[in-house]
């Protein structure tokens, strides 16, 4: 028998929603498996827990990754923990800020609550970091939130390219300061990289040549200039209230996910704030570009390159921790968080 005209969208949204479910399902598989796999790794830098990881089952092993954990956490003051809890609540805010900064520059931000764009943030940045191609796996979260909110899935790839930019205006900002005021961090990588064995004042010329970057796009924005064009695509100033609220934004979600890691470093041989920060954003970015999910082994043998004036281990802790609390809590968290909001049925049609 033929199908009436009005049947056919009622059996795509259902093929839509069959799809989606399945979607939701191998994320959350995913992303258990991937807890594991992360938690056994970090603990795997200890000799003794690495042997007995290899000579156990799966129930001892998630005894061994608890027990191991635990200790580390342990071993860090109160004090410092609390820091850097606080400093991973700032990046989320800021991360939160980022999908905001989108929608009110694509002028889409009236009927959506701050509380709904941080949790669909949340949710996005969770899943992104840990899983790896931030754009496609946080893509499709957001694809599904921002679409039961009325928008299309062209403003839905205009907010990503805006959140995306907004990070990279950060780094390169931060980056360029790092290198201007502390181009020995270069020299210390080059023990993984022989090619970093360059002058400061070669360092520092790339650094000036970053912030001028940055300076150029908000003098851009300041002034109006004219869209530019790459091929079919125009390329337009944001409105310099927007750009104010990107520096703002950026640099804070970026020096609070450094923080983490600083605060729970010991005193002794700390190199400082700045230095940390640095080498965050190289071991974060090189991560990224990686497609590592969460830069691991990447973040590793940055830090431990740049920061050898703290014992290993307390660099391979201080890792841990920021990997707890800036990746894999927000994934245990945001596990929930995607079965409740599809048991709410919030359908979506514009796909």
């Amino acid at each position: 028998m033929p199908i009436s005209t009005a049947q056919k969208p009622d059996t795509m949204k259902r093929v839509v929603r069959i799809v989606w479910k399945c979607v939701v399902v191998f994320i959350m598989i995913s992303a258990i498996r991937l807890l594991y796999i992360k938690l056994r790794t970090e603990v795997s830098y200890d000799p003794v827990a690495k042997a007995l990881l290899d000579n156990g089952n799966l129930w001892s092993d998630i005894k061994v990754i608890a027990g191991a954990t635990s200790r580390y956490i342990l071993d860090i003051p109160f004090i410092s923990h609390v820091y850097a809890v606080l400093s991973a609540l700032a990046a989320y805010v800021a991360l939160a800020w980022y999908d905001r900064i989108a929608l009110l520059h694509l002028g889409r931000l009236r009927g959506i609550s701050w509380s709904y764009v941080a949790v669909c943030s949340f949710v996005t940045y969770a899943l992104g970091h840990n899983l790896g191609m931030s754009v496609l796996s946080g893509g499709i979260v957001r694809l599904r939130a921002y679409c039961a909110k009325g928008l299309k899935a062209t403003e839905v790839a205009a907010l990503i390219a805006m959140c995306s930019f907004t990070f990279l205006f950060g780094t390169l900002l931060l980056l360029g300061a790092v290198l201007l005021f502390e181009p020995e961090i270069v020299l210390s990588l080059s023990n993984l990289i022989p090619q970093m064995v360059l002058p400061n004042w070669l360092v520092q010329a790339a650094g000036f040549t970053l912030l001028l970057l940055c300076g150029l796009y908000v003098f851009g924005s300041w002034q109006t200039f004219k869209p530019f064009r790459i091929g079919t695509l125009d390329i337009v100033y944001p409105r310099l209230g927007i750009v104010i609220r990107q520096i703002l934004a950026a640099p804070l979600e970026i020096m609070a996910a450094a923080g983490i890691i600083y605060f729970v470093l010991p005193e002794a041989g700390n190199p400082g704030y700045f230095v940390v920060l640095g080498a965050f954003i190289l071991s974060f970015s090189a991560g990224l570009v990686s497609q590592a999910p969460g830069g691991l082994g990447v973040m590793e043998a940055v830090f431990l390159a740049v920061i050898d004036t703290v014992p290993a281990t307390n660099v391979m802790a201080a890792l841990l921790i920021w990997r707890l609390l800036y990746l894999l809590l927000p994934l245990v968290v945001s596990i929930p968080i995607i079965f409740l909001f599809e048991r709410s049925n919030v359908s979506c049609t514009d796909f």
